[in-house]
């Protein structure tokens, strides 16, 4: 257990990816500060609080991405700060004020903290491959993304991609921080994350595939990069305990066009219908690479099939009453 006598915090607790972070941390004798909008809620705490070892070293922080100061408490005496926090949603009435500007300031805010906090020797962000591949260039089979590649936030918002743009302006936000004050920043970058949930509310990713199964007549011409919430966690971990990690990592994952997934799903389960007309009559969209390199150097596997990541995303649904086949 490499993090027995070492205190973190994790921002946005009770997230998907933040809730399997915490369980990981809690299983290799961390003790960990988590923080949430509001620790009273116990929908949103109960499955943190059921954590093997929650009971000894979980404690919650009430915080709020908007308020500076609001991390101090959470970060304070850490030896390093896990960033989830950040609102995971593709539309809003106003994207500038309920997307963009959570996930900017909620970075500032957060790295602030850090700032004032000497104990803090390394900070990790979870990014998205969404700040890394909208930018204009062609996406074919002979490209491959790597590390300098970062979306252009301008052509995001006039896209109205505004998840995208909110990641893109955040990150950049993050690095002109973490270069100013000394901060040691690490971001990691997932694409479109699967898996069991330990949170009892469906989240974003995961609605992205079970929106497209029983009912809807065509599916969208997209290529994604997929990963198991629990390679993403993990890798979370190792960029933490590495010793001389610095810098982006991209999670190359498995690059497959969403069609592809839908009939993997419905190999695995006959009984789920779905849309066999793709959405527009152009080319399916290439396939691309993403550069493993850096992910390698930190030992980062992705040890979890694509088969069993779908196959426990939908028992977890299943068990908790979200999707019925």
């Amino acid at each position: 257990m490499s993090g027995e006598g070492k205190v973190v915090c994790v921002t946005g607790a009770s997230g998907y990816i933040a809730s399997w972070l915490v369980k990981f941390l809690l299983q290799r004798g961390y003790t960990v500060k988590a923080s949430v909008r509001d620790p009273n809620d116990q929908r949103k705490t109960k499955h943190l609080l059921a954590l093997d070892g929650a009971k000894e070293r979980l404690y919650l922080f009430k915080a709020n991405l908007m308020e500076e100061g609001s991390f101090d408490s959470a970060i304070s005496g850490c030896d390093g700060v896990f960033h989830t926090a950040s609102p995971v949603i593709q539309s809003a009435t106003d994207p500038q004020a309920e997307i963009i500007e959570p996930a900017v300031k909620g970075t500032l805010n957060v790295l602030r903290s850090c700032a004032k906090v000497s104990s803090v020797k390394k900070v990790i962000i979870t990014s998205s491959m969404a700040a890394v591949l909208i930018n204009g260039k062609p996406l074919t089979p002979d490209v491959v993304v790597d590390e300098t590649w970062f979306s252009d936030p301008v052509l995001c918002e006039r896209l109205k991609i505004w998840y995208a743009a909110s990641k893109a302006r955040a990150e950049k936000a993050a690095w002109d921080f973490a270069k100013e004050n000394g901060v040691d920043l690490i971001t990691i970058h997932p694409g479109v994350t699967l898996g069991p949930l330990l949170q009892p509310t469906i989240n974003d990713s995961v609605s992205l595939i079970m929106n497209l199964t029983n009912g809807p007549q065509t599916f969208p011409n997209r290529v994604y990069s997929y990963h198991d919430v629990r390679d993403v966690a993990s890798a979370h971990i190792q960029a933490f305990e590495a010793g001389s990690t610095s810098g982006r990592y991209f999670l190359s994952g498995y690059i497959a066009h969403i069609s592809e997934l839908l009939k993997i799903l419905q190999q695995l389960y006959p009984s789920i219908t779905i849309p066999q007309r793709c959405e527009n009559d152009e080319p399916f969209m290439q396939k691309y690479q993403v550069s493993d390199l850096k992910e390698k150097s930190l030992g980062i596997l992705h040890s979890i099939p694509l088969e069993v990541s779908l196959r426990d995303t939908v028992e977890s649904l299943k068990e908790k009453g979200l999707f019925s086949v």
